[in-house]
């Protein structure tokens, strides 16, 4: 079996154990694995993945400086965040954080 095999192999191993909930102990010892050979692939996979797909984006933010309160506002809720809009926004700008806050929340 060459390398790249191997490792699609263990990566729909690895997607098998995260959807059945359980300990990675108790999901080897079901499919008859080595707890070690399984946890040295877990670590290879996931580091691919965390390459693959970084956690963090950033974007730049202009804020003006204005001060009180606007009346018309509008809040925006992604996730567990809450984005104030108020009159005179840049919807570009708006769609980027957005965008950005459905990757993160």
């Amino acid at each position: 079996m060459s390398h790249v095999e191997l490792r699609k192999e263990w990566e729909v191993r690895i997607a098998a154990f995260r959807a059945s909930g359980q300990s990675a102990s108790a999901w080897c010892r079901a499919h008859q694995l080595k707890l070690h050979q399984f946890r040295y692939w877990l670590r290879k996979i996931e580091h691919k993945e965390a390459a693959v797909n970084p956690s963090s984006k950033w974007i730049s933010v202009e804020v003006d400086g204005q001060t009180g309160e606007s009346r018309n506002t509008l809040l925006v809720r992604v996730g567990q965040a809450t984005v104030e809009i108020q009159s005179g926004f840049d919807p570009a700008l708006l769609a980027d954080v957005v965008r950005t806050l459905q990757t993160l929340c």
